[in-house]
């Protein structure tokens, strides 16, 4: 869960591209049903989640409005929404997804999968970025349809269990609470998750919350090679508390180390749990418009960790001034 203070990092949505990214693959099938509730149950339960979508939609009508889904580069894909990113990381042995956003998001990533021609119970691991509502209140369902392993930064695995009851801002506000969903495999700074030829890596970015998670992992394209960071979140939130937190004393601190993470990653392909962090409506429209790719942008990276570090910077001094 991320707001942009005013001045910070944005750039000008442009008007949404119409057609879906093309992707092909050899062993893509379209063919099979993936749910493994019945098309009838699984109707059914889409309008029970299409109610609360209504009122979660007051955040931000982004988080809930459909955006085609789309291939980034290599075996990475976009299955979220307008806003609320969750991404598709495809091998031969089944696939990851990164974040599963809210309880009612989870048809949409359902149906965005499908639309890519690929199974939805081939999901074989989930893993999240941070443990806010918007980015895993779909977690415990998720696992549920697919029978998918959930790994989780330490961090915030007190957060995942309890359904946001411990989170140190928002433990007590209702609309804030999630599903408990059970951690399968708990991670901690630099350890890899594997499945198949493909690894990813966790990096500890504390800070938003104390779990939250930068991933990274290497694809090649056309015989060439990338790297790719999807941002958990570097954001200060309104109302956090950055000098004398009780509930998270080290929170100063753990900003300070992400942003010495972040800053030290190699990105060429730069990515977020907020399709604003990275432009991706922009980046989108851009697709096929000249031979470059517009999702390969390291220095959009560069400048979006360089922006976020001043805005935590300055209401680090702010407060720090206030509380002299």
């Amino acid at each position: 869960m991320s707001w942009l203070p005013v001045g910070s990092f944005a750039q000008p949505e442009s008007r949404c591209a119409q057609s879906i990214h093309k992707v092909t693959a050899p062993n893509r099938d379209d063919g099979a049903r993936s749910a493994i509730l019945s098309p009838m149950l699984f109707r059914l339960l889409f309008l029970c989640l299409s109610c609360s979508a209504t009122l979660l939609a007051q955040h931000n009508p982004d988080w809930t409005a459909p955006f085609p889904p789309h291939n980034i580069i290599a075996n990475v894909d976009y299955v979220g929404s307008k806003d609320l990113a969750s991404f598709l990381i495809t091998t031969p042995q089944g696939h990851m997804l990164i974040n599963s956003n809210l309880e009612s998001s989870v048809p949409m990533i359902k149906q965005n999968v499908e639309r890519l021609g690929f199974r939805f119970r081939d999901i074989k691991i989930l893993l999240i970025s941070h443990a806010h509502f918007d980015h895993c209140a779909g977690s415990a369902l998720i696992k549920q349809l697919t029978g998918a392993k959930y790994m989780v930064m330490e961090g915030d695995v007190p957060e995942v269990e309890d359904g946001g009851r411990s989170d140190f801002q928002y433990g007590k506000s209702a609309g804030s609470r999630f599903k408990p969903a059970k951690v399968d495999r708990i991670l901690h700074d630099g350890d890899e998750v594997r499945l198949g030829d493909v690894v990813l890596t966790a990096h500890l970015t504390a800070g938003h919350t104390k779990g939250c998670t930068t991933w990274t992992l290497r694809v090649r394209k056309d015989g060439k090679g990338y790297n790719v960071v999807i941002i958990g979140s570097p954001n200060v939130n309104p109302g956090y508390k950055l000098v004398h937190n009780s509930s998270y004393p080290q929170i100063a601190s753990d900003y300070e180390r992400t942003f010495q993470v972040l800053k030290s990653l190699p990105c060429d392909v730069f990515l977020g749990a907020h399709g604003g962090y990275y432009g991706m409506i922009q980046k989108f429209a851009r697709v096929g418009e000249t031979a470059s790719d517009p999702f390969v942008d390291p220095a959009g990276y560069k400048e979006y960790v360089g922006d976020r570090e001043l805005a935590f910077r300055t209401e680090l001094a702010k407060q720090q001034s206030a509380g002299r």
